[in-house]
């Protein structure tokens, strides 16, 4: 049952954000150059970049350090995944692969 619980929060963690992310750059020309620039816009959103940041090179260390040890490949998906769409899908979706019987 809990299982499902992170593979449905990991679909939330996908769509949920990248509303906003596909918003944004609809509103702005497709510039990812000026989505960079709004995350570093101010102090508050400074702190949230480098908080993300450090979030996300934390669960792809567990996850390669994990992998190693569980040999559980397909949890390496999680890893592109944080970086490509955000650490509210990459955690879920790697609770979701570590819950599964090896």
């Amino acid at each position: 049952m809990l299982r499902w619980l992170w593979l449905a929060l990991a679909l939330w963690g996908a769509v949920h954000p990248m509303y906003y992310f596909v918003s944004f750059l609809a509103g702005n020309g497709w510039d990812m150059g000026v989505m960079i620039d709004a995350w570093y816009v101010n102090d508050s959103t400074r702190g949230l970049t480098w908080d993300l940041t450090i979030a996300a090179l934390v669960l792809t260390i567990w996850i390669v350090a994990e992998v190693a040890v569980r040999r559980n490949w397909a949890a390496l998906l999680a890893i592109p995944a944080t970086f490509c769409i955000g650490v509210s899908c990459g955690l879920p979706l790697y609770l979701w692969f570590r819950s599964h019987p090896v």
